[in-house]
C-alpha cells in the first residue's frame, strides 16, 4: 500500500512506517496486511471502527494515536458527535484522565482550544 493511500485512511503515516518500509519491507509487508484485514468493512463499518479506536488510544492516553486517529476519522466522515460519544464510553470504562485527555485532543484538533 502506497503512503499516500495509508495516510487517505488513518490521517496521517507515523515516520516509523516511513521508515520500515525501507529498512524491514516483509514486516512493512505483514503490518499493512493486517491493517488492510482489521480496518476493512465487515460487521462494524471502518467508522465505528475508528471511534472505537479513537477511545482505545484516549483511554491509553497515547496523543499521537488520537490525533492520527482523529485525522483518519475526519477523512471518513465521522463526525464529532460520534466521537464524543465514544469518548464517553472510554470515560466510563477508563475514567476522567481518559475522556478528558480524548476530549482535549478533539477540541484541539476541531480548532476549538489551542495545542499544547
Amino acid at each position: 500500500m502506497g503512503e499516500k493511500k495509508l495516510e487517505e485512511k488513518i490521517g496521517k503515516v507515523p515516520e516509523i512506517f516511513k521508515e520500515l518500509k525501507e529498512t524491514d519491507p516483509d514486516l512493512y509487508g505483514s503490518v499493512m496486511g493486517l491493517d488492510q484485514m482489521i480496518w476493512a468493512d465487515g460487521a462494524l463499518s471502518r467508522q465505528t471502527k475508528k471511534v472505537i479506536a479513537i477511545a482505545i488510544a484516549a483511554a491509553l492516553r497515547d496523543g499521537h494515536a488520537v490525533r492520527a486517529q482523529m485525522a483518519g476519522a475526519k477523512n471518513l466522515g465521522v463526525s464529532k458527535e460520534e466521537i464524543e460519544e465514544g469518548l464517553r464510553v472510554a470515560f466510563l470504562l477508563s475514567g476522567m484522565p481518559a475522556y478528558v485527555h480524548g476530549k482535549t485532543a478533539l477540541e484541539e484538533y476541531m480548532g476549538n482550544r489551542p495545542k499544547k
